[in-house]
């Protein structure tokens, strides 16, 4: 097999391959029992029809070309290898003229992974871990952020207390309301007993402020329009009838910040034993964070030095990946992502053209660990990852079902990746 290899513009590459007819005319028999396959021919069983006899009701020629085809497939991967080419995508391919007993001479054209050029990254490596440093001596906990943990605790801990008076805002309510226009009741216009918390903007604008003031047991019929942007447009803009009676009204208590509260939230005596615990704890989350930002701002360092070409599809597949993630997290919220797309009045392809430079910021991060791991020899043991792959496996193991969807090469290559690149970062930490 002769193999000629000339780089092209756009990180693609072009591979000349040229067969021997001692090559390849072995792919000949392969070809006809490919064909036998998928021929019904009276006299003969699937697949055992032979190979004179599919070349007098098919042609030569159809026999040759299929030939010629699995040679192409066949010697393109062993091109690759035997030269290095890192191919990516689907390749275009480019076939000479087929004949029995000659040569087969073909050309393909591939992207391939793009070539890095970073200048003078380590010192940039280096700049970005000094500011990081500074930044991280600097790191303290401030009586402010204690509190205001202390008072986010106390009012998830809040309970709500039947009261009699007026309803006033962050009262939680149960109301009975119905929903009219022109004197007709609403599709899913009506329900009893619904609770709300009063100002939390679940309902249309008016309906929490005009409960506000109203007594156990009253009721009231409000006049109100329904948003311009509302998501069921025939309603949009509408004015409508809101019939309302209050059945309860509920206070919010939250309890006090003392060493009572402190002793409910685990094994403290005081308030000052928890005080000391929470400020261990947030320095501990702002150090992990800052850890995170100082790998971000490395990352930032060493994109700013690269030079990359790009070939589109390697962008396209990153965009792909991030349609696919931004997705799964609009979905995980309850919001179908058709109709996320249509509030926030964009297309799929408006989203793609915002995210084109950030795609480009992740494969440059993904593409330049990967070049610094190979050029530092940075090894995994195989038993490393097959270590953290079981970590990973134990958690599926308590989602129902999850485990049976794993693909285990993927997640084997994905987690070597994950290791590679912390055993980079590092490297990269110490200069």
């Amino acid at each position: 097999m002769d193999i000629v290899v000339k780089k092209l513009p756009q990180s693609k590459a072009e591979l000349s391959i040229t067969l021997a007819w001692d090559e390849w005319k072995k792919e000949m028999d392969h070809a006809a029992e490919h064909m036998a396959k998928d021929v019904k021919i009276p006299g003969f069983r699937p697949g055992k029809v032979p190979r004179d006899v599919l070349e007098k009701r098919y042609g030569k020629e159809a026999l040759l070309m299929e030939a010629a085809e699995h040679a192409v497939s066949h010697s393109y991967a062993r091109a690759l290898e035997q030269e290095k080419v890192d191919a990516i995508g689907q390749p275009e391919v480019k076939l000479e003229a087929v004949k029995e007993g000659e040569s087969l001479a073909y050309v393909i054209t591939t992207a391939v992974m793009p070539e890095v050029k970073l200048a003078e990254w380590k010192k940039a490596v280096k700049e970005a871990n000094a500011a990081h440093a500074k930044k991280m001596t600097a790191l303290a906990v401030e009586p402010k952020e204690i509190e205001d943990e202390l008072n986010r605790l106390a009012t998830m801990r809040a309970k709500f207390v039947t009261v009699a008076r007026p309803a006033q805002l962050e009262d939680s309510v149960e109301v009975d309301f119905e929903v009219k226009q022109d004197g007709v009741v609403i599709e899913g216009g009506k329900s009893e007993k619904h609770p709300l918390v009063l100002g939390k903007g679940v309902f249309i604008p008016g309906f929490e402020e005009g409960i506000v003031g109203m007594q156990e047991g009253e009721e009231k019929t409000m006049t109100l329009s329904f948003p311009e942007d509302y998501h069921a447009t025939h309603l949009a803009g509408k004015p409508a009838e809101f019939a309302v009676k209050l059945r309860l009204v509920q206070e919010r208590q939250i309890p006090a910040i003392d060493d009572e509260f402190a002793k409910s939230l685990g094994s403290f005596e005081t308030l000052e034993d928890f005080k000391k615990t929470l400020s261990e704890g947030i320095l501990e989350e702002k150090k992990h964070k800052g850890k995170e930002e100082g790998r971000t701002a490395i990352l930032d360092a060493l994109v700013g030095k690269a030079t990359i070409e790009f070939p589109e599809i390697l962008v396209a597949e990153e965009l792909n990946r991030m349609t696919q993630e931004f997705q799964s997290q609009v979905e995980m919220m309850g919001i179908p992502f058709e109709q996320y797309l249509e509030h926030s009045k964009k297309s799929l392809d408006d989203l793609r053209k915002d995210w084109n430079e950030q795609a480009k910021k992740r494969l440059s991060a993904g593409i330049i660990l990967e070049k610094l791991a190979d050029e530092d020899e940075v090894e995994i043991d195989s038993k490393e990852v097959e270590e953290e792959m079981n970590n990973t496996l134990q958690y599926y193991k308590r989602v129902k079902d999850a485990e049976k969807n794993i693909d285990l090469e993927r997640l084997y290559a994905s987690t070597r990746g994950r290791l590679r690149n912390e055993k980079v970062f590092e490297m990269l930490e110490k200069l």
